[in-house]
């Protein structure tokens, strides 16, 4: 399911004209779409009473078409109009009309008493108020309206399920900024295409629940777009194929560098994470402090690694790993490593940045450096690589990283923070989609910009938006288990963009099984690891 901003959504419902159907034709299938998830809500529409909140646009006309739906289903439709023009020639407001659904207009209600009276009753609110769009925060009339509905089913007053067309009226469509008030919908119904701002927060608190009223829309325009969002449809395509002959070695081995003296857990989440997904072998290179002190799972193979001070990984272990790291399908680096100066120069070592950036070199006419030649031949014998955490954050030490990694092997998981110090920037550049879409062309690699709506960006444009908050994720440790599975992936033989997909999902959909048996406080990291093959079991059906 693709996503649009406004100007995309815009320019479809354009070229959907210019092919042939009508703005009236399209406000009919918005508004038939809307009304069919509206009685799935209401059933048995009969006798339940309805007030619809329209606005003077198209978002209002989609609202009329959802009234003129609900009546004939048998519910008590009340028109609730904020500067709608006269009905002569609106033709949806002129079939509500030829009903006899009730009106009031809010010019003839000034402190919204009569709004107060309807809310008391209602089962329903339709905000079809002003949709995609907004300029600027509301105000005046306006936003007393908003502040009424909101007051009135957030107190209890009413029992009233509130159901927004499109946006809440508030949320900014493209980048879910909400200004002096919004909407606080129960589900919202994106009318073509959902909307950036419905999965961007603090828009995704306002939306509730989304749905979709498909209208049609040019193939050919949407396989253009980019951006979707990441579905279980999307990721069931992904699932790697597990035939009955199998054996370890057909799901891959998946090397993990990581952990130090402070944070030996790191280490053995990422490690379980990349069992979990169906790995065929993990094996953890750490430090021998990390090692003696145990605390993993015992299917998990051990390489020890020259420490330096405090046991803390030091630079001489590259020749520890190197021998070893050809060998695996791909490479984990980062959880729990710590900042070190021992450990940065390691990871300065293994990626080649601890030497002046070479010279151009133009054809036949220079050659590499015997040094060169063994750095580039050492960078080629990496697997697929997830760099995350501390892994992060040692890149970031060094001004030009971006330029001199291989360019398209690695996926990147930073979170705000760690996305910033790679940015080498107080502020990301816009929003969440923008700031992951633009790291991940400047760098060409794969960025997975992690939070409560997660974006998985691609080099050549493409990026995927999973939005499941869940509380019961903000704890420490989850994201070691999210690169792991994301490495778990690789191994297995999916590409970076569909392994970060993929790992994102099932770690959400874990995630979820744990809040549900749980609850939203108090659970571990290491409680979604026994979820993650039961996700995968659910997803396959």
């Amino acid at each position: 399911m693709q996503l649009v901003t406004t100007a995309q959504m815009r320019a479809l419902e354009q070229a959907a004209v210019d092919a042939g159907a009508t703005w009236d034709g399209l406000m009919e299938q918005a508004g038939w779409g809307v009304a069919q998830e509206a009685l799935r809500r209401l059933a048995p529409a009969t006798g339940r009473h309805v007030v619809v909140l329209v606005g003077p646009g198209n978002n209002g006309g989609d609202g009329l078409v959802t009234a003129r739906h609900l009546h004939d289903a048998g519910a008590i439709v009340t028109l609730y109009l904020w500067r709608r023009a006269e009905p002569a020639g609106d033709a949806n407001w002129q079939r509500c009309r030829a009903r006899g659904i009730a009106e009031l207009a809010a010019a003839d209600d000034p402190d919204q008493a009569r709004l107060r009276a309807l809310l008391r009753e209602a089962d329903l609110v339709v905000d079809a108020l002003l949709g995609m769009g907004i300029s600027r925060p509301l105000e005046g009339e306006l936003a007393a309206i908003v502040d009424t509905v909101n007051a009135q089913t957030a107190m209890g007053a009413s029992r009233a399920l509130v159901l927004a067309i499109d946006m809440p009226t508030g949320v900014d469509s493209d980048h879910g900024a909400v200004g002096t008030t919004a909407i606080r919908a129960d589900v919202t119904v994106a009318t073509g295409l959902p909307k950036w701002g419905l999965l961007l927060f603090p828009g995704r608190a306002y939306a509730g629940s989304l749905a979709l009223a498909a209208i049609d829309l040019p193939q050919r325009e949407l396989e253009a777009l980019m951006s979707a969002l990441l579905t279980a449809d999307y990721a069931r395509r992904l699932l790697p194929a597990r035939p009955a002959d199998a054996h370890k070695g057909s799901f891959g081995k998946v090397m993990v560098v990581a952990g130090s003296l402070n944070y030996p857990g790191a280490a053995a989440l990422a490690c379980a994470g990349a069992a979990r997904v169906g790995a065929g072998l993990v094996t953890l290179a750490t430090g021998r402090t990390v090692i003696l002190g145990g605390s993993r799972a015992p299917e998990v193979t051990l390489l020890p690694l020259a420490e330096g001070e405090w046991g803390a990984i030091g630079p001489n272990a590259l020749a520890d790993l190197e021998p070893h790291v050809k060998h695996y399908a791909a490479l984990l680096f980062g959880p729990g490593l710590g900042t070190a100066d021992a450990t940065r120069e390691f990871v300065q070592r293994i990626f080649g940045l601890d030497r002046p950036k070479p010279k151009l070199r133009v054809g036949f006419l220079a050659s590499a450096s015997a040094d060169e030649q063994a750095l580039e031949a050492r960078l080629e014998q990496l697997p697929p690589t997830v760099v995350d955490a501390d892994g992060l954050n040692l890149l970031a030490t060094v001004d030009d990283w971006a330029e001199r990694l291989p360019r398209g092997r690695f996926v990147l998981t930073p979170h705000p923070g760690e996305m910033r110090r790679l940015w080498k920037a107080g502020e990301l550049p816009g929003d969440a989609p923008t700031a992951a879409r633009e790291a991940a062309t400047r760098w060409d690699q794969v960025v997975v910009l992690k939070g409560a709506t997660t974006v998985i960006a691609a080099p050549d444009g493409r990026a995927l938006v999973h939005s499941r908050p869940n509380p019961a994720l903000a704890t420490a440790g989850t994201g070691d288990v999210l690169a792991g599975a994301i490495a778990g992936l690789l191994a297995q033989g999916l590409a970076p963009f569909d392994a970060a997909a993929l790992g994102v999902y099932l770690h959400a959909a874990a995630g979820a099984r744990v809040r549900d048996e749980l609850g939203d406080a108090g659970a571990l990291a290491s409680d979604l690891l026994i979820q993650l093959p039961k996700a995968i079991k659910e997803l396959k059906g």
